[in-house]
């Protein structure tokens, strides 16, 4: 199936919502049906996302801005060597957090939410779907701690994320869906796969769902 134009599908929020079994269950729900997708992460294998992962992994405390710089560079790299090639090919473009993440995280830590969303939005392609995944901050660190041995000191903390939460609910707009993901996988699921095809529907250029 062919679409008319390329689609940008966000899934972010905080930690322990889910959003990467999701995306994966998405990419390969749409693989099933014939529709060329893509599955992205944030942040990315570039050597500002490495420098993220590296610092995350080891601990090290950074600044509210070097952070925030890190991020932006990561993603702009993602939006030009990833994202624009694959949407002007057509695509259904999956991306496991964007900028959204940024406002949220980096906002929380006391940077202008505002200033961060005018930087991004100056270089970041607008995505046509946004899933803001919520969850209870304790719940999510629960399936986090129950998923790995490890957990990250710097962002996966209960008072920290209670913060970027708030920042996350705030999100509006004609693109952006809240969805409860406290609730089962397969419900939760659902309703990202009926937004996402009742989309679609209208680009498809031959025969529908």
């Amino acid at each position: 199936m062919k679409l008319k134009k390329g689609v940008l599908i966000v899934l972010d929020g905080i930690d322990g919502t889910g959003k990467t079994t999701q995306a994966k269950r998405l990419l390969a729900e749409l693989g099933k049906r014939g529709v060329d997708a893509v599955y992205f992460r944030e942040p990315s294998d570039s050597r500002w996302g490495l420098a993220i992962k590296s610092k995350a992994a080891t601990g090290r405390s950074i600044s509210p801005e070097e952070e925030l710089e890190l991020f932006q560079k990561d993603r702009q790299e993602n939006v030009e060597k990833n994202l624009k090639p694959a949407l002007k090919e057509k695509k259904v473009v999956i991306l496991d957090r964007y900028y959204f993440s940024t406002i949220a995280y980096q906002g929380a830590r006391g940077i202008d939410t505002e200033t961060i969303k005018l930087q991004n939005e100056s270089f970041a392609v607008e995505p046509e779907l946004v899933f803001i995944l919520d969850i209870p901050p304790q719940k999510g660190l629960d399936r986090i701690a129950a998923s790995r041995e490890k957990m990250d000191p710097h962002f996966e903390r209960e008072d920290y994320l209670c913060k970027v939460r708030e920042i996350f609910r705030k999100f509006e707009g004609h693109n952006i869906h809240h969805i409860d993901a406290s609730r089962p996988e397969d419900a939760v699921y659902e309703e990202i796969e009926k937004i996402v095809f009742d989309f679609l529907q209208a680009l498809i250029s031959n025969s529908p769902f």
